[in-house]
């Protein structure tokens, strides 16, 4: 962690103001996705995590789409003029007010690059790009003269665009900002229980999906299971010592409840079985109408994989 270098790159970035807006600045938690951020607010600290590297090469795929005019002109100032002054820098964009800037013009139609040079080249050219920063600086211009003599904003704007000027800082985005309970975090810890949970999960299996009917069914089967076991056994004692029993009156009668446990058997898991699959229809019932209907703070606070986990 170098503290003189992670503050240039905030600083450089315009983060200083959202930073001291969190309720826990740079060690607030973000949401899944940053759901709780704006894009500007995601651009501006992709740029600073980029400046933070330190790399030599420097790849911008237009960085300042989501951000209004007066931020793109800070962060161009502030980020790509004077934070990596040093450094090569690529940057891919639209905003031709920028142009000015730099020290080499790529200019790209249908994928491939038609013209190259600086920016008075380009404009000594006569071709499509000049038409371009014309139309821009004309619309500019119109624009000024609608607001006025003595409105700021077309004053504020032509500056940036032409002049090279840099303008202050200031959140003119709109930013979300993430406020919360003080000493709180977006993100709490799972409760994690630690011992015997007790006979409560096994009386909410059976009272949710209300499966009492089914659990005294299979309750009553296995004790009539547990019976025809016995006299199975009882009956093999028994009967050997009648001096007139014959094997295939013994073989029988044993055959026959062995026969009927069987049946008992069966009915014993089906029960079991029914009960089972009530409860997972009602547990897997509440859980997904509890997600529809939970509000986006839940999601907000709650990451995706906790929910899928359930």
């Amino acid at each position: 962690m170098d503290a003189d270098k992670y503050d240039k790159a905030i600083n450089a970035c315009a983060l200083d103001k959202d930073i001291n807006s969190f309720d826990h600045g740079d060690l607030t938690e973000i949401g899944q996705r940053g759901i709780n951020m704006s894009g500007g607010q995601k651009q501006r600290i992709q740029l600073a995590r980029a400046i933070y590297n330190d790399a030599d090469i420097y790849l911008l795929d237009d960085p300042f789409s989501a951000v209004d005019a007066h931020t793109a002109s800070v962060l161009f100032n502030d980020c790509v003029v004077t934070a990596l002054a040093k450094k090569t820098v690529v940057l891919v964009t639209h905003q031709v007010e920028f142009l000015s800037e730099v020290d080499r013009i790529l200019v790209m139609d249908g994928g491939q690059i038609t013209q190259s040079g600086s920016y008075e080249e380009l404009l000594m050219a006569g071709t499509a790009s000049e038409q371009l920063v014309n139309a821009h600086r004309d619309s500019i211009t119109a624009l000024g003269s609608l607001n006025g003599q003595g409105e700021g904003e077309s004053r504020g704007i032509a500056p940036v665009m032409f002049n090279g000027c840099s303008p202050t800082k200031q959140n003119s985005e709109g930013e979300i900002s993430v406020k919360g309970p003080p000493g709180i975090q977006l993100t709490q810890d799972e409760e994690v229980e630690i011992g015997d949970v007790g006979w409560k999960p096994f009386m909410d299996y059976v009272s949710i999906s209300k499966g009492s009917v089914y659990l005294s069914l299979s309750i009553l089967t296995q004790l009539t299971f547990v019976v025809l076991q016995a006299t199975s056994t009882y009956w093999l004692a028994f009967a050997i010592q009648i001096p007139n029993m014959t094997n295939s009156m013994l073989i029988g009668v044993y055959t026959g409840v062995a026969t009927l446990s069987a049946v008992f058997v069966f009915f014993r898991s089906l029960y079991a079985a029914q009960l089972g699959l009530k409860a997972s229809k009602a547990f897997h019932s509440g859980l997904t109408n509890a997600i529809f209907k939970a509000p986006m703070l839940f999601f907000d606070s709650t990451p995706v994989g906790r929910i899928l986990t359930r």
